[in-house]
């Protein structure tokens, strides 16, 4: 049940459409539903704003499309669907509308929404190999109704590439930056930019990068304030939380 479904069934009542028992009976109903093998959580959207995203990754394609299944039944328009491969894709496209984003391993279920936070989010990335986290998050954050620029290859080991766009950098609501390596990028973009920047270090990289743990620790110890900092190769988490970010003016 969404926050507008609440709203319409408040307004019912203000009306005189719908009884109080009625309504109460519809509040009711169960906030989550249980599959076997997964409890959807329909009330989500309600207590924080945003539909259940399914993570496929260690999931079945039967398992996504019984799940997806159960949301749209409920009534969830958009359905976003994470790490999933191009088999799975074709098995839940038969069943479901899904559109497939092959480099970022994600799915999508009905339409992009449109845009309706703040400003503009960035996602800035600093190699060509960084490109399926920073779309992972990028169409996260699209998906969630953000507008999204899109920054590639603008890695510190050619700054020059990154200093030719400071426009988007400096007019966007928040930021974030992709890389692996060292990680080096988001403390470059957080000494530049007024605004939240979050950090996305990838797997990336030479022996010694330790699987992206040395790009982790690099953004955690950064020297620019305002920088925070998520899991190794998560752009769902990058993605999501810069959502949150473009969208607390239009909560308040």
């Amino acid at each position: 049940m969404s926050q507008q479904d609440i709203r319409s069934i408040l307004q019912a009542v203000s009306d005189q459409k719908l009884s109080p028992e009625e309504a109460m009976t519809r509040l009711k109903l169960e906030p989550f539903q249980d599959l076997g093998y997964a409890k959807v959580d329909h009330h989500r959207e309600l207590r924080q704003g945003v539909s259940e995203v399914i993570y496929g990754a260690g999931k079945t394609p039967e398992q996504i499309i019984g799940i997806a299944g159960a949301m749209r039944d409920r009534g969830q328009q958009t359905i976003l669907i994470t790490r999933i491969d191009q088999a799975a894709a074709d098995r839940i496209a038969a069943v479901h509308p899904l559109r497939y984003y092959d480099q970022a391993k994600v799915g999508l279920i009905g339409e992009m929404p449109e845009p309706d936070g703040d400003g503009t989010i960035v996602v800035a990335c600093g190699g060509t190999s960084d490109l399926p986290v920073a779309e992972e998050a990028a169409i996260t954050a699209e998906a969630l109704g953000n507008k999204v620029v899109r920054l590639y290859d603008v890695g510190v080991s050619g700054i020059h590439r990154l200093l030719a766009n400071m426009e988007p950098i400096m007019t966007a609501r928040c930021i974030v930056a992709v890389a692996g390596m060292e990680g080096a990028l988001p403390s470059v973009i957080g000494g530049l930019a007024d605004v939240p920047v979050i950090a996305v270090p990838t797997s990336v990289g030479y022996g010694a990068s330790l699987g992206g743990v040395a790009a982790l620790l690099s953004m955690l110890n950064s020297c620019a304030s305002g920088v925070s900092v998520v899991n190794i190769d998560n752009g769902f988490g990058g993605g999501y939380l810069a959502h949150i970010i473009n969208h607390l003016g239009k909560k308040a």
